[in-house]
């Protein structure tokens, strides 16, 4: 069958047993999800979109040297004036230069 997703018991008291999975929900709930009113399934997979494109592409990471994972090829190496490129109505900001 696809799409069937089967359920896959923890062991008791294993609060650490995914922590990378456990950051990223951390991080989508307090940097996106606290922040906005949804109003349905759509709204919420609009939103989510938008923040993995943002986190993938536009965010720097700490555990990675302060890097972007992604970056698109035109973000490398511009001499132009610093945009800014706004996410879900100014939540999400990325500041990038543009080519001169």
């Amino acid at each position: 069958m696809s799409g069937r997703v089967e359920p896959l018991a923890l062991p008791a008291r294993s609060p650490n047993l995914n922590a990378y999975t456990e950051r990223w929900v951390r991080s989508v709930k307090e940097e996106c999800l606290f922040k906005v009113i949804l109003f349905g399934e759509r709204s919420l997979r609009r939103v989510l979109s938008d923040y993995v494109d943002h986190f993938h592409a536009e965010r720097n990471h700490q555990g990675k040297g302060n890097i972007l994972l992604f970056p698109r090829d035109t973000d490398r190496h511009r001499e132009g004036p610093v945009r800014c490129r706004e996410r879900l109505g100014g939540l999400l900001r990325y500041y990038h230069q543009e080519a001169a």
